[in-house]
């Protein structure tokens, strides 16, 4: 019980393998139990036992065998993997099952068979029960003979294959034991249900009595065909018809289906061929040309009694064909004729498609002989050539019949057209083209005007079953010239004619519904009368006379019928009087009548216009004689008109045409002419038209029209392009017009001949050849002159109508003479040679001197080489060429090779009928021993192979059989053309299956080349063959061998290659619609694709590549990111499933691609550490490492996958990738539970080249890394250590995309895997040889540094920093600034601790990393690679931006620094910066801009929760509140500066959006500056780049600058926004709107000048609105830029004059809110640049007087006091400015005390100027002494205070650097508090006082600038109250804008400068740095950052109580 107790605990897997049976009895038990209950077929339960079947079936055990068994039938039927275990457990079935003496066991084992049939495993249970035959044990035969019979009765004949049951049966029925004999006996009764009499020959063989009780058995069988009764799971469908007929009470199944069943087996594939080649008399040569007829009959008898046979071994039969032949042919006695063709007849039955290759020369024979006319003879002939016909295709036997049917003798015309009815009853739709038709039915018309009545009975007999096989719409075209009595002779033919098995023809008949369109086109055709019979007697010709008449009377009233209704028609849609005046005198009113008609039809509705009418009206007398050009100019443009409106068909064509060419060489008319020729070109093709013009020109003598006519040709193909043109119908016409005496129909002839040339190439000059030389010369001239150009694209097409319809049968008839692209080979004219061949030329070729031979063979060459283009029929050369490939004179066998290649560029196409006879023999020759011959036969191999294609090379079995011939050199050769040529095939016949056993032989050849080629065409085989197929075949090899073959397959598999993809088809009407539609795919492609998406690189994440739709994507805003949502897409290319090969295959794929096996992982990693496999270490990966892989995932990867995996073709990869990334989600699970063999499948796509791959497989790391975030999984040392060093080597690609993505997966690792334990990997990463890997890896440490912090450094951080200090010395730049930047990193981290930990470094390291430190202290130096930096940047170059689910944006690595940053140190603010100095350098970025995203921007306006007040230093995240909305706004904007205009024009739209919104405009607010460098940039861009490029449409530049100005107008129009804008941002702003002003390029577009007035609005707008003092500044400082370039225009400064101008007459209201100090700054570096003297000397005073007048002005209106606004001007003294501003002031005695007294401080400060330095420094030291005493702390910062006020420029910089910064920081407070106190009292005392903003809060301006109101009384504006709250919010924490403080330095001597936006981008990121240096002073200070303006604080709570009680002053005051 103890042992019981033990297994019942176990799961049910393991009791079915358990060791004790009742443990597998209950196993199977509960197995049964848990199959029947799994509902889900795809359940990875199933994957548990896929291993265990076999072992179900084969247990030892019978009691549990029963119990295994039932439970393997469950999971059979219910499992969708089970076919994977088909082979192993029905094998035992057959040896473990059929032997057990239950019933029960066998029956289950039987219905197991079945059950496997049931899920599509038919074949392989087939091949298991075949094999179970030739068991020795009598009880497992019968089992399998019963099983098989089962499955016959059960699935039918379609499902169970015959061929090999039927093959074995015979060796059963004479088996030993009776009941082997009797089952064998019920087989044969059911095989005989299904496939009748055809079963009789493959057992007339077995023994009399037998077969007796077997006939008596098939007699009593019901006469009715058996029926499928049990289904595969693919034949549903079927299942549900039978039950429904079940249901209904019978078999009610039609008669057709029953037949179908019945034929489903070819009695002849169940024969076994005979070989009778050997048999044949040995005398039969001898005999056959024997003189006595009766010796002749006896070798035809013995030969008669051999073809007897049903089915003959394939052989070569030349020569009796040969003999048969030339007794059907010469022979005179008939009964040896009749007996002849009877072999013939024989032999073409016997080999069929192996006759095929005789066919061509004994079928003109046979025609030939048909004139004989006794029946016996005749029924012979017919029976051979209808038995050669099966053999070959109508196709290639056309030409022959083609030849006979103009013979003189009507016998042969009339069998001919019966042989031709009797073929076209065999043919399909398919197999009777129109290629091939026309040409027959032509011929067979002819005989129907026949005066012989047999041949004409013949002809209507062959037309009509035409007619029956392929419908009366097909065939009608060519019979238009037939009367109707003929016609329905024809269709009354068709109706009679009954086609073998019952098929329904398509012509059905000639039902009504097909007679309609018949009967309309013979009536439309013009009747041509046929010539009438010859009569001799006056009274016959008296009928014919009066017949005659009576037709023409009957045309003559037709005629005038539609004259009548075209009349009536045309009345009814034209005026009366333009009727009425279309014939008159006066060709006044002809002109008059011709206006309305054109007004007419310009109005007419095209459904409405008569167009036939209208053109009769015009047709109308004077018609085309009309002498007035005008009227005649009228009438032509109007019949263009008709034709480009009107549904214009070819029958009205037809009434102008002839009018049209007359006019077309008039000088004054021809014009009009070629533009209705061209319309009707386009309404009834071209093709057509062409060669109807053609030929009536040729038709006058006119050589004006004959010119004119070919130069329009030419100039119409240019614009229709080649497709359909039928060169055969008018090249005739263009050698005549080469041979005018005109020069200039010659000139015309030989231009057209140039256009031709384009389309045609060089074998266009093959039809000139026999010109004149000087002809030709010119004709070389031109096509010189065309050499190397490409057809232009077509721009017009015909267009679809319904005249189309009406004329559908022409229609067709041109498309099938050109639509479908003509081979120029196919129109060349070619002669036959066949007279030529005579008989004494063959004869002399056969001769047994061989030089005789060889004079034969100059004969043929000689003749070929005259013909230059032969047709195919060339008599009986093939076969004596033939014997001369084996000549023992290799000379001749050279020569016969040199005659073959003659004859392949001979004859063409029409080789291909050859290829049996003459190409076979030469693959023979390619075993030839010496090498020269094999060369020049593989030469004439490869000549004939260009023109007939590789597929009649591999049909039949002629192939193998040279295959078969162990020749070294021959299988050498051939395997060799063979790997060649297969890659290149789209499909191939199956016969190429025969030559996979002898390439097997040859894979063990001796021959070592052999074996090798054999190896090498092994891959090329199986790409068309499949593994499957050549796997199997490996079956009847022996055991040694076949496991050598198996093997040499598994690596062939590998190496695969994929099938050429199908050629793109072009439109049926040639390459005009080529064009639509790659224009209509073109107008699909989602806008905004930059380069990487053009050039097939780009993939991002959604699974998408470039060019397709990506999926919808939707925003999701997170605090610090900005995340874009896109599931993963099944529409894309990964997530589309290949083409589905079948339903097997598409069921296959579909379950689970991973199964997930418990314990498998830990499995492996135990084997690793044991060493059982190898450990998972290389430096290029090797074959048994991918083995090992391999043989690890095929227990848990999907068959199908892992064959995808491992192919060959990249293509396959990316496919299954693409799967992978579908079913990341779904199969979460199991994914993970296979994750070490994905990593590691990845690891060895990390060593291609291939980008896609690699960006692929990116793509998949990024998407898996996310998903194992999300489920909390992290990595196993196992899995890191076999992944991430080869992810690193990947860090170091030279393509930028690539390491961007390598970088991101490294961040995102770190969130499943421990940093520290990354870091040892990349350290090891930079001991690499490669530059950028190192220059990588050392960045990325550094990140984690700062990231992590010091821990991150393993093993301890001195030998990490150490290793990374090494590189400091490093030769590649970039390697030394990474190990820079690191070592920086960590100086952020651990401060001076940093020496310390490097510790000794080389003297020149230690120098450039102490600089590079010193430099990043005073700076507070961020890392570049940061992650949010990082992130920042790569969102700028926009090159590969891909966002993955949950990372994007910094969100993925900036949340790692931040755990540790806000804890351990201060981090740095991340900012969103456009890196706009390399875009505007690098052009070719600016188009790679990342495609726009559609923001939901409504969601960004949300409300912002204001923080809590907190009294401590302010975040370094303080803008993490705005991070989700500024990331998107950043984002946004980024677009705007975009290269693809679409993008740019879609950012401007949502920003527009956003500014048109007062309550949303708010959030552009800290926006502005970025926002307006973005659009400077797209001006920039605009102006040199798009205005300048002729592909783009000026419409889309327009269009954009209308964006522009839009927004600018928007945002201008807001004065809180346009107020942000700084002054370096104006001033490029100014620059770029003036140039656009200036750009004469816009005034030649359309909408130009429009652009240009709203450029002028826009700038007045700018100069109103911007911040005033600015604006000024940024024009002085533009003014001083223009007049110092001699590039710009010097309109620009006369611009920027104007602007000033306006801004100065703004001056007296806006003089209270400038900024004085900065403006008289930017004077004054005006006037350093520009003195007095030199601004005088420009051309123009303008500037001078410009300055001058706004200097006056400033003085007039701020008066003396002006001269307190130079504070900001160092030196003052050196200043022309102070002097010219003294002059202007004049004194006035009303200026303040306050004026007075800082009059004599400035007087003062010039005599203190002499102070010598020593003074200054002791007066200092004094003050400072002061401030160090407790005691007099705050009266020396008094005194500090007022010495600074006094003498501005004094230097303090070296009494504070060597104080602490403590010290500094309480100076600073000092200071700051003593300058709030008295602004305070100052604003008291004057009762007024405005703030001011500071422009730049990079930089602090401390000065005295008090701004006096008008009166001391005026209340002060709620601005100013505004202005003084937000500086308490800003001291309180409740301020989210960002300010950062000034250095002391900054505090007391502060400098302003002038900036242009591009200097700002550059100074941005310093900014950020020195922010943590800042933050990292007020912390220790305890204090906090200033505010806007001049407004200083102490503290927080001191400067609150502060402004509190000035508040509170100032109000009551007020009051």
């Amino acid at each position: 019980m103890g042992d019981d107790s033990e297994w019942m605990k176990l799961p049910i897997d393991q009791k079915c393998e358990h060791k004790v049976w009742k443990a597998r009895l209950n196993g199977y038990e509960e197995a049964l139990k848990l199959f029947q209950r799994i509902e889900d077929e795809k359940s990875p339960e199933w994957g548990k036992y896929l291993g265990l079947i076999k072992k179900f079936v084969t247990e030892s055990n019978a009691v549990a065998q029963l119990k295994g068994l039932e439970a393997a039938l469950a999971f059979i039927e219910n499992a969708h993997a089970a076919g994977k275990t088909t082979g192993e457990v029905v094998s035992g079935v057959v040896t473990k099952v059929f032997n057990q003496p239950k019933a029960r066991a066998k029956e289950l084992g039987t219905d197991i068979c079945l059950m496997y049939i049931e899920i599509e495993k038919a074949e392989v249970v087939q091949d298991e029960l075949l094999k179970g035959l030739d068991n020795k044990n009598p009880k497992i035969v019968v089992a399998c003979i019963e099983t098989l019979r089962r499955a016959l009765s059960e699935f039918g004949s379609k499902i169970v294959t015959l061929k090999p049951v039927v093959k074995v049966l015979p060796k059963q029925f004479e088996s030993r034991e009776k009941a082997v004999r009797e089952e064998a006996k019920q087989l044969a009764v059911e095989i005989y249900k299904w496939i009748r009499d055809a079963l009789r020959p493959p057992l007339q063989n077995i023994n009399s009595v037998q077969l007796k009780e077997l006939e008596e058995e098939w007699v009593k069988l019901p006469s009715s065909p058996p029926k499928q009764t049990r289904f595969l799971r693919s034949q549903q469908d079927l299942k549900a018809k039978f039950e429904q007929q079940q249901a209904q009470g019978g078999d009610q199944s039609d008669g057709d289906e029953e037949e179908e069943t019945a034929a489903a087996v070819d009695p002849y594939e169940l024969l076994e061929a005979v070989e009778i080649l050997s048999k044949m008399p040995k005398d039969f040569y001898e005999k056959i040309e024997a003189k006595k007829w009766q010796e002749r009959k006896e070798a035809l008898e013995a030969i008669e009694a051999l073809t007897k046979n049903p089915k003959l071994e394939n052989g070569d039969y030349g020569d009796l064909v040969r003999a048969l032949k030339k007794v059907v042919g010469k022979d005179a006695n008939v009964m040896l004729v009749s007996m002849a063709a009877k072999c013939l007849a024989g032999l073409a039955a016997g080999l069929r498609k192996k006759f095929g290759t005789y066919a061509g020369q004994v079928v003109p024979t046979i025609l030939e002989k048909f004139k004989e006319k006794k029946p016996q003879v005749v029924q012979a002939l017919q029976e051979a050539i209808d038995a050669i016909f099966l053999t070959t295709t109508l196709q290639n036997l056309s030409e022959d019949v083609l030849g006979v049917m103009d013979n003189k003798n009507p016998s042969i015309k009339q069998q001919a057209s019966l042989f031709l009815a009797r073929s076209f009853r065999h043919c399909t739709q398919a197999t009777l083209p129109k290629s091939v038709l026309k040409p027959l039915c032509a011929a067979l018309i002819k005989q129907v005007n026949d005066s012989a009545p047999e041949v004409r009975d013949a002809a209507f007999e062959a037309l009509g079953t035409a007619m029956k096989v392929v419908g009366e719409k097909a065939v009608n075209p060519f019979l238009a010239d037939l009367d109707k009595l003929k016609l329905d002779k024809i269709k009354e033919c068709a109706d009679k004619v009954e086609l073998p098995g019952g098929r329904k023809g398509a012509g059905g008949g000639g039902g009504a519904a097909e007679k309609k369109p018949a009967a309309k086109a013979a009536a439309e055709a013009p009747p041509k009368s046929s010539a009438p019979p010859r009569k001799t007697t006056a009274a016959a010709s008296k009928v014919f006379t009066a017949a005659l008449i009576q037709k023409i009377h009957e045309k003559m009233k037709s005629y005038s019928a539609v004259l009548k209704l075209c009349e009536d028609l045309a009345a009814g849609v034209l005026p009366a009087a333009c009727l009425q005046q279309l014939d008159s005198a006066n060709w006044k009113e002809r002109l008059a009548s011709m206006e309305e008609f054109q007004r007419a039809v310009e109005t007419m509705d095209k459904a409405a216009m008569p167009c036939q009418a209208l053109v009769r009206m015009l047709a109308k007398k004077p018609g085309w004689k009309e002498t007035n050009f005008q009227v005649m100019q009228m009438k032509l443009h109007i019949v263009a008109l008709i034709a480009q409106r009107g549904q214009f068909s070819k029958t009205s064509a037809s009434l102008v045409l002839d009018g049209l060419v007359d006019k077309v060489g008039d000088i004054k008319c021809g014009g009009n002419a070629k533009e209705g020729l061209t319309a009707i070109g386009e309404a009834c093709s071209l093709p057509w038209t062409a060669e109807q013009v053609v030929s009536m020109a040729f038709a006058q003598k006119n050589p004006k029209n004959q010119a004119e006519t070919l130069n329009w040709l030419a100039n119409a193909m240019k614009e229709f392009g080649f497709a359909g043109i039928n060169v055969k119908g008018f090249i005739n016409n263009v050698k005549t017009a080469l041979g005018a005496t005109n020069p200039a129909v010659r000139t015309a002839a030989i231009a057209l001949l140039g256009v031709m040339y384009l389309y045609m190439g060089a074998p266009l000059r093959m039809f000139f050849e026999d010109e004149k030389p000087a002809l030709l010369a010119q004709i070389d001239a031109e096509f010189e002159k065309m050499q190397g150009q490409s057809p232009p694209a077509p721009i017009r097409s015909t267009k679809k109508s319904s005249a189309a319809e009406e004329d559908g049968d022409d229609g067709e008839e041109q498309d099938e003479d050109g639509g479908g692209g003509q081979d120029i080979m196919d129109l060349l004219p070619r002669t036959d040679i066949c007279d030529k061949i005579t008989s004494d030329l063959v004869s002399k070729i056969e001769d047994k001197n061989w030089k005789i031979r060889k004079e034969g063979l100059d004969e043929v060459a000689g003749i070929i080489s005259e013909a230059k283009f032969i047709t195919a029929n060339i008599g009986e050369l093939p076969l004596a060429l033939k014997g001369r490939l084996n000549d023992s004179n290799k000379i001749l066998v050279q020569q016969t090779l040199t005659i073959l290649q003659q004859l392949a560029t001979a004859m063409g196409p029409g080789l291909k009928q050859h290829v049996k006879a003459l190409g076979i023999p030469v693959i023979t020759v390619l075993g030839d021993s010496k090498p020269n011959v094999r060369t020049a036969a593989m030469t004439t191999l490869q000549a004939w192979v260009e023109q007939t294609g590789m597929k009649d090379w591999l049909e039949g079995e002629d192939l193998s059989e040279e295959l078969k011939r162990e020749n070294p050199f021959l299988r050498q050769e051939l395997l060799g053309w063979l790997a060649e040529k297969l890659p290149t095939l789209r499909t191939v016949p199956g016969d190429l299956m025969l030559c996979v056993p002898h390439l097997y032989a040859c894979l063990e050849d001796r021959n070592g080349d052999v074996r090798k080629k054999a190896q090498d065409a092994l891959p090329t085989f199986m790409m068309h063959l499949g593994y499957d197929k050549m796997n199997k075949a490996t079956g009847k090899l022996k055991p040694a061998s076949k496991d050598q073959v198996v093997g040499m397959l598994e690596k062939a598999r590998a190496v695969m290659p994929a099938k050429p993809a199908a050629p793109a088809k072009a439109g049926g009407k040639g390459s005009a619609e080529t064009s639509r539609s790659a224009s209509g795919v073109s107008v699909k492609k989602p806008p905004g694709k930059g380069k990487a998406a053009a050039g097939g690189q780009q993939v991002d994440v959604n699974g998408c590549l470039p060019g397709e739709a990506q999926p919808s994507r939707s925003l999701r805003l997170k605090t610090g990111s900005l995340t874009v949502l896109s599931p993963p897409s099944s529409q894309g290319p990964a997530g589309k499933k290949p083409a589905a090969k079948g339903q097997k295959d598409d069921e296959d794929k579909s379950g689970p691609i991973f199964t997930l096996i418990p314990n498998a992982k830990e499995q492996r990693i135990k084997e690793e550490k044991q060493l059982k496999i190898l450990k998972w270490n290389f430096i290029t990966p090797r074959d048994e490492y991918v083995e090992q892989l391999k043989t690890q995932m095929s227990t848990c990867f999907a068959k199908w996958l892992q064959d995808e995996l491992f192919h060959f073709d990249f293509q396959r990869h990316v496919k299954a990738i693409g799967v992978m990334i579908e079913r990341l989600e779904s199969e979460s699970d199991a994914t993970i539970g296979c994750l070490d063999l994905i990593l590691k499948w990845f690891t060895l796509r990390f060593f291609d080249t291939n980008t896609t791959v690699l960006m692929k497989v990116l793509e998949y790391l990024k998407l898996l890394f996310a998903m194992l975030n999300r489920e909390n999984y992290h990595l196993t040392e196992y899995e890191a250590n076999s992944f991430v060093p080869y992810l690193i080597l990947k860090v170091g690609e030279s393509k930028d995309v690539v390491r961007k993505d390598v970088r991101a997966i490294l961040g995102m690792l770190c969130k499943v895997y421990p940093a520290s334990k990354v870091f040892p990997f990349l350290m090891e990463g930079t001991k690499s040889k490669n530059s950028k890997q190192r220059a990588e890896c050392l960045e990325e440490l550094g990140c984690l540094i700062e990231g992590y912090g010091m821990n991150v450094c393993q093993p301890t951080p001195a030998k990490s920093l150490k290793e990374i200090a090494v590189h400091i010395g490093d030769r590649d730049t970039s390697v030394r600034n990474a190990a820079l930047n690191t070592v920086v990193a960590v100086y952020n981290v651990c401060g001076d601790q940093v020496y310390k930990l490097i510790g000794n470094v080389s003297k020149n390291g230690a120098d450039a990393w102490k600089s590079h430190l010193k430099t990043c202290s005073a700076h507070s130096y961020v890392c570049l690679s940061s992650p949010a930096v990082r992130e920042g940047h790569e969102h700028a170059g926009g090159e590969d931006q891909t966002f993955s689910q949950e990372d994007s944006s910094s969100s993925a690595q900036a949340e790692r620094p931040r755990e540790h940053s806000e804890s351990s140190h201060p981090s740095i603010p991340k900012e969103f910066q456009l890196d706009l100095d390399m875009i505007e350098m690098d052009q070719s970025r600016v188009c790679e801009l990342p495609d726009l995203v559609q923001h939901k921007l409504d969601e960004l306006l949300e409300p912002i929760m204001i923080p809590e007040p907190k009294m401590r230093a302010v975040s370094p995240h303080f803008d993490d509140l705005h991070n989700s909305t500024a990331s998107t706004i950043n984002f946004v904007i980024s677009q705007v500066a975009s290269g693809d205009i679409n993008t740019s024009i879609q950012a401007l739209a949502q920003i527009d959006e956003v500014l048109r919104q007062e309550d949303k405009a708010e959030v552009m607010s800290g926006h502005i500056d970025q926002f307006l460098i973005a659009t400077i940039m797209q001006l920039r861009l605009t102006y040199s780049t798009h205005m300048a490029d002729d592909r783009l449409d000026k419409k889309d530049i327009v269009k954009l600058y209308s964006c522009i100005i839009g927004n600018m107008l928007s945002l201008f129009s807001m004065e809180s926004l346009a107020r942000e804008a700084s002054m370096g941002v104006l001033k490029d702003l100014m620059h770029g709107l003036m140039t656009l002003l200036l750009d004469g390029r816009m005034e030649d577009i359309e909408d130009g000048t429009q652009v240009i007035r709203s450029v002028n609005l826009l700038v007045i707008r700018v100069l109103e609105n911007s911040d005033q003092t600015n604006m000024i500044s940024a024009l002085l400082v533009l003014l001083q830029d223009t007049l110092i370039s001699t590039a710009g225009s010097p309109m620009v400064s006369e611009l920027v004059m104007k602007c000033l101008w306006r801004m100065i007459r703004f001056l007296p209201e806006t003089i209270n809110n400038i900024n004085l100090d900065r403006i008289l700054l930017d004077v004054h570096n005006f006037m350093k640049v520009f003195p007095k003297e030199k601004l005088k000397q420009l051309k123009s005073d303008v500037p001078h007087r410009t300055l001058k007048t706004l200097l006056h002005t400033l003085c007039k209106l701020t008066g003396a006091k002006i001269l307190d606004h130079l504070s900001m001007i160092e030196n003052r003294n050196e200043s022309e400015l102070e002097a010219h501003l003294r002059r202007s002031v004049k004194p006035s005695g009303n200026l303040s005390g306050y004026k007075s007294d800082r009059g004599n401080e400035k007087g003062g400060l010039r005599s203190d100027d002499r102070m010598s330095k020593a003074k200054v420094s002791d007066i200092l030291s004094e003050i400072f002494k002061k401030i160090g005493s407790k005691e007099n702390t705050k009266e020396g910062l008094t005194e500090l205070y007022e010495y600074k006020q006094k003498y501005s420029d004094a230097d303090l910089e070296p009494f504070l650097k060597n104080t602490s910064q403590f010290f500094q920081s309480y100076v600073e407070r000092g200071l700051r508090m003593i300058e709030s106190e008295r602004e305070g009292k100052a604003r008291i005392q004057t009762s007024a006082g405005t703030t001011q903003t500071c422009t730049d809060i990079s930089q602090f301006e401390p000065r005295k600038t008090a701004i006096y109101l008008s009166g001391s009384n005026e209340e002060l504006k709620p601005a100013v109250y505004y202005e003084r709250l937000k500086i308490l919010r800003q001291r309180q924490g409740l301020e989210n804008t960002s300010r950062q403080r000034p250095a002391i330095s900054s505090l007391l001597s502060s400098k302003p400068s002038v900036a242009s936006s591009t200097d700002m981008l550059h100074s941005k990121l310093s900014q950020l740095k020195e922010s943590r240096e800042l933050y990292q002073q007020e912390h220790n200070a305890h204090s906090h950052s200033p505010t806007h303006g001049h407004t200083r604080s102490a503290s927080p709570a001191a400067n609150l109580d502060d402004l509190k009680k000035r508040l509170e002053r100032i109000k009551s005051n007020r009051q």
